[in-house]
């Protein structure tokens, strides 16, 4: 009997040899200079814009800074979320944590709908009882802020494989409309007096980034639910593997992501002769990667009339 001394390392365990997934569970090619960045001079401007937007009693400045604030928060999260997801797998993560990412995203996604929600009941209520606003001021800190928003979108958009830094630019999105909204809002306000365009255009922006939410909120709900890769047809992945010569039929069969865009298959295939099983395993993963870029692969093979339990 093996002693619990004699265990094999956990590097031994997580070791992937000649013929297995190429994917080593943890997430490389992530720049965190990039997230830092971005998060630093949104906090310090979020701070600039903020008093501007109190002096000023600009609901579309005081918006834009409730943006920012969350930005840098969300930046500063999905930021913590990449050092976390690049760890190695252990023994008491097996898949390593590369879904850190998707959780950081999710979060980041809940956060911005609590924004655009409070956004909208503040604007509907200055819209019916209009304040006082320095247009002048608004125009100037917002030309400034849309400034900061372009830099920082353009330092997130040069990492655009991650699900999290996807989420983090939507975030930054919405400061640079917020920033759009906030000078057309100062410079109406300036020339016509008309003071109900400030909550007026904040209500608008708030709508545009409702949309890049949901769209970010459902990809990583999907992929924390380990749901099948949108990108992959189930039902074609079964019909594939059952075409294969030599396979009987095919079940309980799983397909999800690991990490984002590394797909993985686990099932039970049933074939009529185990000698052919190298043979047969050779083809699904051919199948399966050059058809669905399936590369990471556990099938259990199956003779007929095989009960759970039955050692072959």
């Amino acid at each position: 009997m093996r002693k619990p001394s004699d265990a094999p390392p956990a590097s031994e365990l997580h070791a992937h040899r000649a013929g297995d997934a190429a994917h080593r569970h943890v997430l490389t090619g992530r720049n965190p200079k990039v997230l830092a960045a971005a998060a630093m001079l949104t906090l310090v401007f979020a701070a600039l814009e903020a008093f501007a937007g109190v002096l000023s009693n600009s609901l579309a400045l005081i918006s834009d800074a409730g943006h920012m604030v969350t930005d840098s928060a969300s930046l500063a999260f999905a930021l913590l979320a990449q050092f976390v997801a690049r760890r190695p797998p252990s023994p008491k993560n097996s898949f390593g944590l590369g879904r850190a990412e998707a959780l950081a995203a999710f979060i980041n996604a809940l956060a911005m709908l609590v924004l655009i929600g409070w956004i909208s009941l503040e604007a509907i209520s200055r819209f019916r009882n209009p304040l006082p606003v320095q247009g002048q001021t608004v125009f100037t800190v917002a030309a400034i802020g849309l400034l900061i928003n372009l830099l920082v979108a353009w330092l997130l958009s040069r990492d655009r494989s991650s699900v999290n830094t996807r989420a983090a630019l939507v975030h930054v999105m919405g400061d640079l409309l917020g920033s759009i909204a906030a000078i057309a809002a100062g410079v109406i306000i300036y020339f016509t007096g008309w003071l109900q365009i400030d909550p007026l255009l904040s209500i608008a922006v708030s709508l545009l980034l409702l949309k890049s939410t949901h769209g970010v909120l459902r990809e990583s709900y999907h992929f924390l639910m380990e749901g099948v890769p949108r990108q992959i047809d189930y039902l074609q992945v079964g019909s594939d593997l059952a075409a294969i010569d030599g396979i009987r039929s095919v079940h309980d069969l799983h397909v999800w992501e690991m990490t984002p865009g590394e797909p993985a298959l686990i099932g039970h295939v049933e074939i009529s002769d185990l000698q052919r099983w190298p043979q047969i395993l050779r083809e699904i993963r051919r199948v399966l990667l050059t058809r669905h870029h399936i590369d990471h692969v556990t099938l259990q093979p199956e003779l007929p009339g095989m009960v759970e339990g039955e050692e072959e």
